[in-house]
Order: structure tokens, then sequence, then C-alpha cells
């Protein structure tokens, strides 16, 4: 009589970490920014990697990320939301009037411009899912619909011109100016330049002034967004919304809650970012957000997110918008003529987009 060995359990059988590894959405970003750090140390003056020059990329990068974020969770959850760029525009026109024509202060004009944002999003969730069409096709309504109000709202509010300012005259003063605009650690810059750790000016003042304020929004922002889909019920949820709808929902997942919920933090991201930009300007423009919605969306992709949904993180846009903020910006420091950067950026999302098609391959066996 032989003895027979019983296979092993799949369930509780070790993984190696090159296959944890592998499965991590993140993992095409990560390359791709140890690959375009290595293209620029290259290629690229080296005032590009000093305090400055990193300040300089990470700028741009962080405007791009809060939206890139928020854009990554909702495709996780399996929708599109192409109005963020003119919820920008829109965002920034109401928050202007509110500090400049009415006069309202901070700590009023910020919680009404996010309610505002927040029910045009819930508009836009809510419209997806009473009608069953396609969130590309509804968003990207809104997206005109939206842009087109910011146009008309600003010729009122103006008498005619497309571009409002004097906000910064308007929230000069305020306690909650810091919170949204400036640099921070500004003693901290100080105090390390006059111990000759960091380059400094010929007055005697730091080079760089402190930490850009959308920068600790930016990094916040992400491990908030990590935090939630990794360790809370809500980020279950919303992996399970955008894998299987229909399977969530008998799981008793709340699909409609969790979407609309999420069609909202895109919209109060856009109006984050408008609030920054339009504080740091100064001003307010129709045209301020132009083309970000396609950005966000580049950036979330190229963070692992599957445009089907169900798939990918918030870390992962966090290193697709550092990827984007240094070709942005990196092109300046090399001889490239900068007409390449949409070439650049397009290769990028095609070959992120044929990664994460065989990282989902390998990970689920589909052939």
């Amino acid at each position: 009589m032989s003895a027979t060995t019983a296979a092993p359990d799949e369930r509780v059988r070790t993984e190696s970490l090159t296959t944890r590894l592998m499965k991590r959405p993140e993992l095409g970003a990560v390359g791709g920014v140890i690959l375009v750090t290595i293209f620029f140390l290259v290629t690229a003056s080296p005032a590009m990697f000093t305090l400055a020059g990193v300040m300089n990329f990470l700028t741009p990068a962080a405007q791009l990320g809060i939206i890139g974020i928020a854009a990554a969770m909702l495709m996780i959850g399996g929708e599109f939301d192409l109005s963020i760029g003119s919820m920008i525009a829109f965002a920034g026109m109401v928050f202007g009037v509110l500090v400049v024509s009415m006069g309202l202060p901070l700590i009023l004009a910020i919680p009404m411009t996010m309610a505002v944002a927040a029910s045009l999003g819930a508009v836009n969730g809510a419209i997806v899912l009473r009608t069953g069409l396609p969130s590309f096709i509804v968003t990207l309504a809104f997206l005109f619909i939206l842009r087109g109000a910011s146009l008309v709202g600003l010729k009122v509010f103006t008498g005619g011109a497309t571009q409002l300012r004097g906000v910064r005259d308007a929230v000069a003063g305020d306690w909650l100016t810091p919170i949204f605009s400036g640099h921070a650690f500004g003693g901290l810059f100080r105090w390390m330049a006059d111990q000759g750790w960091i380059a400094t000016l010929a007055s005697g003042n730091p080079a760089v002034p402190g930490v850009p304020v959308s920068i600790l929004w930016f990094l916040g922002f992400a491990a908030v967004a990590t935090f939630v889909l990794l360790r809370m019920p809500a980020g279950n949820w919303i992996f399970a919304t955008g894998g299987d709808r229909v399977a969530a929902s008998n799981s008793g997942v709340p699909v409609r809650r969790v979407k609309i919920s999420l069609f909202m933090l895109t919209a109060c991201a856009a109006a984050l970012v408008a609030i920054i930009t339009v504080i740091d300007t100064g001003s307010t423009d129709a045209r301020r957000g132009f083309m970000k919605e396609f950005e966000a969306i580049i950036a979330a992709v190229i963070g692992g997110c599957l445009l089907t949904g169900g798939y990918g993180s918030a870390i992962g846009a966090f290193f697709g918008a550092i990827i984007f903020g240094m070709v942005t910006i990196g092109l300046t420091y090399t001889g490239f003529d900068q007409d390449w950067f949409q070439v650049f950026l397009g290769g990028m999302l095609l070959l992120a987009v044929v990664f994460n098609n065989a990282i989902r391959k390998r990970v689920t066996g589909e052939r």
C-alpha cells in the first residue's frame, strides 16, 4: 500500500517577493520614475536635481497629482470623469467671485466652493447611474457645459472679460491663506541657508524659500487615499464596485453610494486645485485646467489603473504625476525641442497601457 502526499492548499501557499511585487499596480510607475530619472541624469543639466530644480518639477506634479489620485480612485471604481479640467475653471470662477465680487472670507468661500463642486459631482454620478450611460459620455458633456458656464459667468461678473483679477488683494491677511498658498517651513530653509547647507541668493536669502504648500497637499492626499484604499472598508467597496458591480451589490456593497461619492471626490479635488492656483496666481480665467482631464487620466493609467476598473492604486497615480512633472519641466533643462513633450507623454501612456495589460493577464491567468 503506497502512501499518498496531499497537494498543498493554495490558500496558505506563500508567494515569493518577486510575485508579490509583480502584482502591485504601482510597479510600472515606480519603474517609470527610475527610467525617467536616469534619462534626465544623462541628458539634462545638473541644475535639474538641485533643491530648486526638484521643487520646480514637483510643483506641477503636485497640482496634477491631486486630481490624478482622485481620478485613479474613480477609475478603480469603474468610472471616468472627463469634466475634471473644466471643473478647475468653474470652481476657480466660483471661488474668485465669492472672495472678490462678494468679499467673503476664506472660511466661508472655500466650503461654499467645495459644496458647489461636490453638488456637480453628485449630479454627474446620479446621471450615470440613473441612465446607465457610460460615464465617458456624461462627463464629456459636462466638460463642455462647465467650460461654457465658466466663460459666460466670468463675462457676467467682470463686465465682459474672461479673467477675474484681484484675488491676491482680497485674501491678503486672511489666516487661511498660508494653508492654501505660498511656501511652508520658511524658517527651516532660512536656517539651512545660514548653515550653508542650501544655496543662497546674492541678498543672503535662501534660493528656495520653502516647500510649496501644493506639494504638502499632494503628499497628504496621496497618504490618505492610500490608507483608505488599503486599510478601510471603503477601499474594499471601491475595488469591488469597479471589479464586478453586480457581485458587489449582491454582497451588500452600497454601489450607488460609492460611485456618487467618487464623482464628488474628483470634483472636490479639482476645486482644491482651483483654490490653490487661483490664490497663487491672484486671478482666475476660463481656460484654467485646460486638458487637465486627460493629463489626470494619463497619470492614473501610468500609475497602474486599468481602464476596465477594479485594479489600481493611489500611490501609482502619485508616481505617475511625478513622471509627468519631471517630463514637463525636465525638457527645459535639456537641449531637446520642447515639442517633444507630447511625443514623450504619448509614448509613456502607450507603454504603461501595454505593461499594465500584460500584468493584468499574468495576475488573472487570462490568455
